[in-house]
C-alpha cells in the first residue's frame, strides 16, 4: 500500500480546485474562485475559533475516503451560503426552505460534499491511489475547530463564490 508521501501535495491541490470548481459550476451555475493554499501539511486546528461573538455558524459537510490513500474531507460553507445554494440546488424558495427545516440543507450539503470527494477520489485513483468512498455526515456550529491526531497530513485551501469563503479541510493518513 503507498505510503501518503508517494502523493506529491500539488496534485492534492490541483485534484481538490478542479473538484470543488467543476461541482460548484456544473451543479449550482456558480464560479467558486480557485483555492488558495491557507495551511500545507501542517496540523493546526481548523477552524481557528474566533473571539467571543465573532463566530459564523457553518455547515460542514464532510466524506471520507479509504484504500492506497486515505483520508477526510470537510467542506466548511457559511450557513447563508449553504442556504442559497440549496435552494438554488433543490428549486426551493427561501420561505419553503424556512419551512422543510434544516434535514434539507444537511441533505443537499452532503450531496454536494459528496460529489465534490467523488470528483477528488476519482483523481486520486486515476493517478494509482484506488479508493472507496465512505458515507457523507453533516457538523454545524459555530464555535469548534477540528484537530487532527499526529500521524495525519493537513491541507486547507480557501475558494469564494457569490462574496462566501469556501474552505477545504483535507486530512489524509500518512504511512500505512
Amino acid at each position: 500500500m503507498p505510503a501518503i508521501q508517494e502523493i506529491p501535495e500539488q496534485l492534492i491541490r490541483s485534484n481538490i480546485s478542479r473538484a470543488v470548481c467543476d461541482v460548484f459550476k456544473t451543479m449550482l451555475n456558480r464560479d467558486a474562485e480557485n483555492g488558495i493554499v491557507m495551511h500545507e501539511g501542517v496540523a493546526a486546528s481548523w477552524p481557528p475559533l474566533p473571539p467571543d461573538g465573532e463566530a459564523i455558524p457553518q455547515v460542514v459537510g464532510t466524506v471520507g475516503f479509504i484504500g492506497d490513500a486515505n483520508g477526510l474531507i470537510y467542506l466548511y460553507l457559511p450557513l447563508a451560503l449553504a442556504q442559497v445554494l440549496t435552494c438554488h440546488l433543490l428549486g426551493m424558495t427561501q420561505a419553503e426552505l424556512e419551512e422543510a427545516g434544516d434535514e434539507v440543507i444537511n441533505d443537499a450539503i452532503g450531496e454536494l460534499t459528496n460529489m465534490t470527494v467523488g470528483s477528488f477520489k476519482s483523481s486520486l485513483c486515476d493517478a494509482g491511489f484506488p479508493c472507496k468512498l465512505t458515507i457523507p455526515s453533516i457538523l454545524r456550529g459555530s464555535n469548534f475547530c477540528i484537530e487532527p491526531i499526529s500521524s495525519v497530513q493537513r491541507y486547507i485551501y480557501s475558494f469564494e463564490s457569490s462574496g462566501y469563503k469556501i474552505v477545504a479541510d483535507i486530512l489524509m493518513k500518512s504511512g500505512d
